[in-house]
């Protein structure tokens, strides 16, 4: 594909080529990271993650085309210190990806490299869209649960390798043959490692501890967000503080965990493995 030459993504997917990559499309260009389909010669498509995005980009231009290009007015420009911390967190988040190791429901790292400029890693092209995409449009409730608990169980393999994901939402679930992966380390902490801001938040699938203590989440965070979902994916609502009116519409037992799941106090939440069965066991019982 060809981008207008001013489109600062067109500058990553140049550096992309000289690499030996056929650029076959732009899935995503944020801030920091630049994601396209891409290919090496005899081989299959496979997705790019390249750590290099608009607010890096932009340093890469001559000072008179950069108020000609797309974003420009919009996007803060880097120091090198800047780049040079974003480019440590992306070779973290390669490195954790790469730690995750084989799972059926961990999307994983294939390949990775480095440029002058950035770092890359690649990973399956995965066909089916994200959560997000598959709760607005299929009402095969039991295949959504089968999604939910695969997700659950990639967690669950991520936390027994002494890895917490901090960012469990529905961009971050993908499918591929019908099954759930999770996706996108980069804000993944090891839990022998405080990493990150000690406040994040609000979101609304983010549990309250980041508030105080983001660096230091441990696996119940991640359940916590897991049961974010699951309650909007079966109550069609969004469980604010104080406000989860419609827990009557999950079923039982899988109603009790997913509101231990919502605790505020992250010792009163289950396991991620009690959650994964619990969803195995629901999405078996509407198929019967």
């Amino acid at each position: 594909m060809r981008l207008h030459p001013m489109h600062p993504a067109a500058w990553v997917l140049d550096q992309l080529r000289t690499e030996g990559w056929h650029v076959k499309g732009l899935l995503a260009f944020t801030r920091a990271s630049t994601l396209v389909k891409a290919s090496r010669p005899g081989h299959e498509d496979v997705v790019l993650k390249a750590g290099f995005g608009s607010n890096h980009v932009l340093n890469e231009l001559e000072s008179a085309e950069r108020p000609a290009a797309y974003g420009f007015y919009w996007y803060a420009q880097m120091t090198d210190a800047e780049r040079a911390l974003t480019r440590e967190d992306f070779r973290h988040e390669m490195e954790v990806t790469a730690a995750a190791g084989a799972s059926d429901h961990i999307v994983p790292l294939l390949e990775r490299g480095s440029s002058e400029r950035f770092d890359w890693y690649t990973m399956p092209l995965c066909d089916g869209g994200n959560f997000r995409a598959f709760a607005a449009s299929s009402k095969d409730t039991a295949h959504g649960l089968r999604i939910l608990a695969d997700v659950a169980d990639g967690l669950h393999c991520l936390h027994q390798r002494g890895i917490v994901h901090r960012d469990v939402y529905q961009e971050n679930i993908l499918i591929d043959r019908g099954r759930g992966l999770i996706t996108d380390l980069g804000a993944a902490r090891r839990l022998d490692i405080p990493r990150g801001p000690e406040q994040r938040g609000p979101e609304v699938h983010w549990p309250p501890e980041y508030l105080t203590g983001y660096h230091q989440a441990t696996p119940a965070a991640d359940v916590f967000s897991l049961a974010v979902l699951i309650y909007r994916y079966l109550a069609v609502d969004i469980p604010r503080l104080g406000g989860r009116k419609n827990l009557g519409l999950i079923p039982r037992p899988l109603r009790a965990l997913v509101a231990a799941g919502l605790s505020d106090v992250a010792e009163e939440r289950p396991r991620m493995d009690e959650l994964r069965d619990a969803l195995r066991a629901e999405a078996h019982n509407l198929r019967t």
